[in-house]
Formats: C-alpha cells, structure tokens, sequence
C-alpha cells in the first residue's frame, strides 16, 4: 500500500487520525513538518526530547498515515506526504493557521529558524 493510499482515512481510522492530534509531543512534530522535510536529530534537538521518544511518537504519525519515512544513510527524514484526504488536510490547516500562535509551538518554530543546515 502507498502513502497516498494509506493517507485516506476510512471511517473508521478516524478516531486514531484525532488521537494522533491529541498528544502535544505529535502536534508539536507535525506543526515542525508542515515547514519541510527534518531528520529525527533535528526533532530531538528543536523539541529537547530523546530519539527514542520522537521515534515512537513518529511511529504513531506514520502509523496513521500523517507522515511519510525517507532513508538516508543511517539517517532518517519525516515529511507530510501529499494527497491528503480532505479531513487531514483541514486538521493539518488548523496547525498552521490558528494552532501556531501557542507558544510551545510558535518556540519550536523559531528554534527551527535557527538551526542551520548541515543537521546531522
């Protein structure tokens, strides 16, 4: 199954697609992603949590079909995938719109700002 396929949500996946929006530690990765593609070790140095976590919480993302996985070497980049079924594309809208104005998330935007390429 592809990313596309796996990213439209049946109804009954629904109410995980809301429970992936839930946790602050997923929210906060995702409003990170609407920005661009980032490895793990950004995630972990923008949000000060460790790998392991981010790797679970990422593991949930991609489990309901909000981020995609690009190999990299040893390195691994997370992305929002395209072709998103119409109630993702809102929730995701919702993050860059209105959600980014708290300040948790507005932070791990600017730390983003700061961070210079190369990561890793």
């Amino acid at each position: 199954m592809t990313a596309v396929a796996r990213a439209l949500p049946a109804a009954d996946d629904v109410p995980s697609l809301f429970r992936a929006f839930a946790d602050e530690t997923r929210l906060r990765i995702l409003n990170l992603l609407l920005d661009g593609e980032l490895c793990v070790c950004d995630l972990c140095a923008i949000l000060g949590q460790s790998q392991p976590k981010i790797s679970r919480h990422l593991a949930y993302l991609r489990s309901a079909g909000l981020v995609v996985a690009r190999d990299a070497g040893r390195w691994k980049f997370y992305s929002i995938p395209r072709g998103r079924a119409p109630l993702e594309r809102r929730l995701l809208e919702c993050v860059r719109g209105c959600l980014r104005e708290i300040d948790p998330l507005a932070a791990d935007l600017a730390a983003l700002a700061k961070r210079k390429r190369p990561r890793c």
